[in-house]
């Protein structure tokens, strides 16, 4: 057999690859890795541990294709996300195989994140922590609220001055943490634990708002959700979710849709405290006036057993007291013939002297 270069080993591979093969094939992957250079987006899928190749999305159809998912799915494409992708198979003499990525499949993508939520949800609820924050209970006052949230964002922005302009004061401190995109969730993980290590707060406000509603599969993980079902203090979540509650809102003590919601009802529950107390002040007063009524009928009650018990009041229906030497006579075995005697009447008194008895 006649030696042959490498250069046209590569060349009769290709020319056997288009001759073989169909213009383009639809592949299920996920993908493993991802970046952007000069504008493309490259990829390496991968099919668990049996394979693994090169993908490109090139410059001109990235942007089409990644508004398109992300308009379907909500999301952006990141590793770890499943996906059914239209590919074109090249061969380069340098860089081997690879896959030239045309089209792309949403719905493909949203099952498997429905599938992937659906698992999270049925492993929270056989793990018993589903409903694990609603055994928690509120202050009567909430105060000093933790607050996970990105510091530039417009929705935390919105939160503090809702906040600034109540009539309350609230004691806020920021746990500043990336809220989307690939280091999200190692980010508010971080925050949360900073918060156990400070102490001394009410609650935690996880809020998130005023950038892109994509990228948000952080709120969606088993070990966020765990983490914060467990948490020693009641979370109330904002994120701002505009397609669907994510698996963190069921496992919050309270979920609201956005930052400015998450502050108005805070405002609104010592609203309601306030107004608690204004009652509880009335009914104090309320019962202090019943008891000095009740007290003043009490005394009334003894004034008038006083008056029935006074001995003018008898001497006046026409009864006497008879008295010897101070002392009251209360049988006629206790006088003898002779006795000086007083005879109390209403009028006055008599004195007489016993002749016999």
């Amino acid at each position: 057999m006649t030696p042959i270069t490498l250069t046209e080993l590569c060349a009769i591979i290709g020319e056997v690859l288009d001759d073989s093969l169909a213009p383009s094939y639809w592949v299920k992957a996920e993908i493993s890795s991802l970046s952007e250079r000069g504008g493309h987006l490259y990829m390496e899928l991968v099919d668990g541990k049996s394979a693994k190749v090169r993908a490109t999305c090139w410059a001109g159809n990235k942007e089409l294709l990644l508004a398109y998912f992300a308009s379907e799915t909500g999301q952006t494409l990141q590793p770890g996300m499943a996906i059914l992708v239209e590919t074109e198979i090249q061969f380069h003499p340098v860089y081997g195989l690879s896959l030239n990525i045309v089209n792309i499949d949403p719905s493909y993508t949203l099952g498997d994140i429905a599938r992937q939520r659906q698992q999270t949800i049925l492993q929270l609820q056989a793990d018993g922590l589903l409903e694990a924050q609603q055994l928690l209970q509120l202050p009567t006052l909430i105060r000093r609220i933790a607050v996970i949230s990105s510091a530039n964002a417009a929705g935390y922005e919105d939160f503090k001055h809702q906040l600034d302009n109540s009539p309350y004061r609230f004691d806020t401190q920021l746990f500043g943490a990336t809220m989307q995109g690939a280091g999200a969730e190692k980010s508010i993980l971080a925050a949360l634990e900073e918060i156990s290590t400070v102490g001394g707060f009410d609650i935690v406000v996880i809020i998130r708002g005023g950038g892109a509603t994509t990228d948000l599969s952080c709120f969606d993980s088993y070990t966020l959700c765990a983490v914060c079902a467990q948490f020693e203090l009641p979370i109330v979540s904002g994120i701002g979710h505009t397609r669907d509650i994510s698996v963190l809102d069921l496992v919050a003590h309270l979920s609201l849709k956005t930052p400015t919601a998450v502050a108005e009802w805070l405002i609104h529950r010592m609203d309601e405290q306030k107004s608690r107390i204004a009652d509880l002040r009335v009914r104090l007063q309320r019962t202090k006036e019943r008891q000095i009524l009740i007290r003043r009928h009490r005394i009334e009650l003894l004034r008038q057993r006083l008056t029935a018990c006074n001995p003018e009041r008898i001497y006046r229906m026409g009864y006497s007291l008879l008295t010897k030497d101070g002392h009251v006579i209360r049988s006629v075995n206790e006088l003898q013939p002779g006795d000086q005697i007083t005879t109390h009447l209403a009028d006055g008194i008599v004195h007489s002297t016993i002749i016999n008895s």
